[in-house]
């Protein structure tokens, strides 16, 4: 594999290596160079399709460029979306909140509603559903989890990936995993979900990404789209996105409460309040 210097922007990255190359290898770099905005939706397929090569000699270029796979490629490049003057300003509480915006926007575009609703539809009727993911999207799931209990519905939300895995291998046909995955490609999720879809269960996935290895394994997908970040490790404007839906998800599901249960949980809430 190529070493390159991982302060250079992608694009830097994949022109200082694409030199040693070899001539298929180096049609994909080109490609990358070219087209990187259509990279980011593309498939690893897709790249090998516009390069005119195969997927083995995509991922080996992208390997052979510095990246740990296509994958890790895609997510650099929307990560390095440039930066306008106001994003450069760490201070500037305005820019972030246009960005949010922005994010959202992106979000309501993306996401397909007939697929929001077919979610709603197989998590109400499952007999168990058990929550997956990683990471950063440990925590929306945790609070996705705590809401619906508080609807009445009882969730399973396993912190630790084992636990996580031990879980959906005792799923069956009646029940769903809901993934919760930036890229689509963790591979600790990637694991428990090809375990609950081989037990029959129904796999929704949330992700920025739907051309990607979970997206394909999933039976609802229910995509964001990408968002460039400067950030280097959190994609916290994709989050937006991600917990929105997540929020969608609940709304449906809360209207089928009963008035009963949730004045109970009521009780609770008043309960943990301290009376000073």
């Amino acid at each position: 594999m190529s070493i390159v210097r991982p302060d250079l922007s992608v694009h830097a990255r994949v022109r200082a290596a694409a030199s040693a190359l070899g001539p298929s290898e180096g049609r994909v770099a080109a490609v990358i160079m070219e087209r990187p905005d259509d990279v980011v939706d593309w498939s690893a397929a897709e790249l090998a399709a516009a390069a005119g090569t195969s997927t083995a000699t995509v991922i080996r270029a992208c390997q052979s460029l510095g990246f740990r796979g296509f994958q890790h490629l895609r997510l650099e490049l929307a990560r390095s979306a440039p930066l306008t003057p106001r994003d450069s300003d760490p201070v500037a509480a305005g820019g972030t909140f246009d960005d949010a915006v922005d994010a959202l926007r992106l979000a309501q575009e993306s996401v397909d509603p007939e697929r929001v609703d077919a979610a709603t539809a197989a998590l109400r009727g499952a007999g168990r559903v058990v929550l997956v993911g990683n990471g950063f999207s440990g925590p929306p799931l945790q609070d996705l989890a705590m809401r619906l209990s508080s609807v009445g519905r009882a969730v399973e939300a396993p912190v630790d990936p084992l636990a996580q895995q031990f879980a959906v291998h005792s799923l069956s046909a009646d029940d769903v995993c809901l993934a919760l995955s930036y890229s689509g490609a963790n591979v600790q999720t990637l694991r428990a979900c090809t375990a609950a879809s081989e037990r029959g269960a129904t796999v929704v996935l949330v992700t920025s990404y739907s051309r990607s290895p979970l997206g394909r394994l999933a039976d609802i997908v229910i995509a964001t789209g990408p968002v460039g970040s400067a950030h280097d490790l959190d994609p916290y404007l994709a989050r937006l996105g991600h917990t929105v839906v997540l929020h969608t998800l609940h709304g449906a599901l809360a209207g089928d409460a009963r008035h009963a249960d949730v004045a109970d949980l009521r009780h609770v809430v008043a309960d943990a309040l301290s009376e000073d």
